[in-house]
């Protein structure tokens, strides 16, 4: 008995692989609006970019924002984020002699360490954290990455522009990728040397 297996019949019978569906202009133009956001968010600390992403929704209730109080909180929100983002390019860490991580804040004659009153720095070793001038570049950009994080954000984008004209529409998908592109030019240009509260951990 032949018990040969007809391959072109199991060919045809196969199921076939489903056809990945095409991607309108709009869908493009989301999915890169989401990776710059993301990559962006990169740039700055990461607990200051979990609070806005979790409390965004509420305070604007989904995008809405349908009284002046809703809108205030949003404002109040963005204000508070900026802030830290400014503050916390500020702060530097180091590990001691156990190896623990030790987080502290830059000062014109050091590092003022926050984390442990009984840890002192060597004058010269606490003299390499100065207060430098690239720290204020840094946290000045640091708030511009964070102003095109939010004009990512559709809930934020809802609140304050509810009914866009197509001209708004134009700069809120221009303004983000431009700010982000120059900002990121900018920080591997003039890196930081910084690792600081919500930043990656200082190396031993």
């Amino acid at each position: 008995m032949d018990m040969g297996v007809d391959t072109q019949a199991l060919l045809e019978n196969a199921p076939t692989q489903p056809q990945k569906p095409s991607k309108t202009a709009t869908i493009k133009t989301m999915r890169k609006a989401f990776k710059g956001s993301a990559h962006l968010a990169n740039l700055l600390p990461t607990g200051t970019v979990l609070i806005f992403q979790m409390l965004a929704p509420a305070f604007t209730h989904q995008g809405e924002c349908h009284t002046v109080t809703s809108k205030f909180m949003t404002m109040a929100l963005l204000s508070c984020c900026s802030i830290s983002c400014f503050l916390l390019s500020f702060t530097d860490s180091f590990r001691d002699e156990r190896g623990k991580v030790r987080y502290g804040v830059a000062s014109l004659n050091g590092l003022w360490v926050m984390d442990g009153e009984s840890i002192k720095l060597p004058v010269e070793e606490a003299y390499k954290y100065r207060l430098r001038f690239i720290d204020f570049f840094h946290a000045f950009s640091s708030i511009l990455v964070f102003v095109a994080v939010a004009l990512f954000d559709k809930n934020i984008v809802g609140c304050f522009f509810p009914n866009p004209s197509e001209e708004v529409k134009d700069i809120l998908a221009s303004l983000p990728m431009g700010i982000g592109f120059v900002c990121s030019l900018l920080f591997v240009a003039f890196p930081t040397q910084r690792h600081g509260i919500g930043f990656p951990l200082s190396r031993e």
